[in-house]
């Protein structure tokens, strides 16, 4: 499910800096999109950790 919400993301966020060109290359190539996946799976369990460390999360 994080895959297409990746693809989308790195579509418009890198057409909108460098290029709907780039943006369509980027989001098309899998290592890209599974590297980001990855990069955003970690910061999310990054976050809550800290969270659940200083009582913000139930």
């Amino acid at each position: 499910m994080l895959a297409p919400v990746v693809r989308i993301a790195l579509r418009y966020g890198v057409g909108l800096i460098a290029g709907m060109h780039v943006g369509d290359m980027l989001a098309g190539d899998p290592d890209i999109v599974l590297i980001v996946a990855a990069g955003v799976g970690a910061a999310t369990e990054a976050v809550y950790a800290l969270a659940k460390r200083r009582g913000w999360a139930t």
